[in-house]
């Protein structure tokens, strides 16, 4: 009966996953609704919504009339993901809080709760976004213990499952699952992947969720909240002053307070200028940051880039990249960027010195294909990228290829 099918349904207080759960609901599934505290509010006075939050998604199971619990993974979240965010910071790369809380928090500590302390069949999230098992499968799934290390999908004789695109393609949020393992994927429903927002907006409207409904959409990193970036990463790193300076002629264009505090990409924001500038490289040592002028310089493109070991969804690695050395498939590092096509290779490429990572490919633009420009206000470039934002999952070691911008397709 699918009555017995106990899905524990992740709220965050807003309206996905607050549908998510009713449509589990209509579907006659056992549901129990669960909010995660992960973000320590009283730290940051009371800049975080964590407690309203926590009573809305409560009201959620109260319309619902669905059990609801609350845990807290403050500490988990410091040690696994504000601490892996400061850390990136610090070398001087830009970090995805949102990819490494899915893969650390709500995938691994959640999912355990969900399956160990609740007995849950699956879990379930707001997320946009679908797999390659309908939900009979999902809930046919047996734990198995995966071998670690590299090969180890290889151990598997069942077929891997797929990360797939939501069908609303301006919500689709595979971007920020692309380091989820295959075990979660397993046992996890997406109740909102075939759905578009606004249709999503019309159930919640319908079925006495209005609460929900009139929330302000959530956007950019909780523990930061609406305070200024720059302010708020300075309380926990130490500023490392340094200069801007014009990759045309070597001119000191101005002063910041730390080249970490800038992605390779980004507009500099340099006081005094009226012309916008962007930053083309950085320099730990000196603390320099090195801009260029306008969005279509050439020192802001790249045709090349190198990963640390990825993390590859359905099969690590894949058959044709260990049979070819080389593969063509499609990236992104921004979310909602379109897809560019590229290639992978594994092992040494030209110029490279120092043996790759384990694990480890280089990317290259594909043969032809010309470098245009990105949106969210920046070149579309490749030394803006976000580590641990390929689709594939992969961590940058170091960055070396051409403009680009935003999340992924079949993975």
């Amino acid at each position: 009966m699918l009555a017995a099918r106990h899905v524990v349904c992740a709220l965050s207080g807003g309206v996905d996953s607050a549908v998510a759960a009713l449509l589990l609901r209509r579907r006659g599934y056992q549901v129990t609704g669960v909010f995660m505290k992960n973000w320590d509010a009283m730290e940051e006075q009371g800049v975080c919504t964590a407690d309203r939050d926590c009573e809305d998604a409560y009201r959620v199971c109260q319309v619902l009339d669905i059990p609801f619990h609350h845990v807290s993974y403050v500490k988990e979240y410091w040690n696994d993901v504000f601490s892996d965010f400061l850390s990136e910071y610090e070398k001087g790369r830009t970090p995805n809080p949102d990819i490494i809380c899915n893969k650390h928090i709500k995938f691994k500590c959640f999912f355990d709760y969900a399956l160990g302390n609740l007995g849950a069949d699956a879990v379930a999230t707001g997320h946009y976004a679908r797999t390659s098992l309908e939900d009979e499968e999902v809930f046919q799934q047996k734990h198995i213990k995966r071998p670690e290390g590299l090969f180890r999908n290889r151990f598997e004789v069942r077929n891997a499952v797929q990360l797939l695109q939501a069908a609303d393609s301006l919500k689709d949020q595979t971007f920020f699952l692309s380091q989820v393992s295959q075990e979660a994927l397993r046992r996890t429903l997406f109740p909102l992947g075939g759905l578009t927002k606004d249709f999503v907006k019309k159930i919640a409207a319908e079925n006495g969720l209005q609460h929900v409904l009139q929330k302000k959409e959530s956007m950019g990193v909780c523990f930061i909240g609406k305070r200024n970036f720059e302010n708020f990463i300075l309380q926990y790193l130490q500023p490392r002053p340094g200069k801007f300076v014009s990759i045309e002629d070597g001119r000191v264009l101005g002063t910041h307070k730390g080249w970490f505090l800038f992605t390779l990409g980004q507009r500099a924001n340099i006081g005094g200028l009226r012309e916008p500038w962007y930053v083309v490289e950085k320099d730990g040592a000196k603390g320099d940051v090195f801009v260029a002028p306008r969005m279509d310089h050439p020192a802001l493109y790249r045709d090349l880039l190198r990963t640390s070991r990825v993390h590859w969804i359905a099969e690590e690695p894949p058959a044709a990249l260990v049979r070819d050395k080389m593969m063509e498939c499609h990236f992104r590092y921004r979310h909602q960027m379109a897809l560019v096509r590229c290639v992978l290779q594994r092992g040494r490429v030209p110029g490279q010195r120092e043996d790759p990572a384990p694990g480890a490919v280089c990317l290259h633009t594909a043969e032809g294909q010309q470098p245009t420009q990105g949106g969210h206000g920046g070149p579309r470039r490749w030394p803006g990228l976000q580590p641990h934002a390929l689709s594939t999952g992969a961590d940058v070691e170091e960055q070396s290829l051409g403009p680009a911008a935003g999340g992924p397709a079949p993975l």
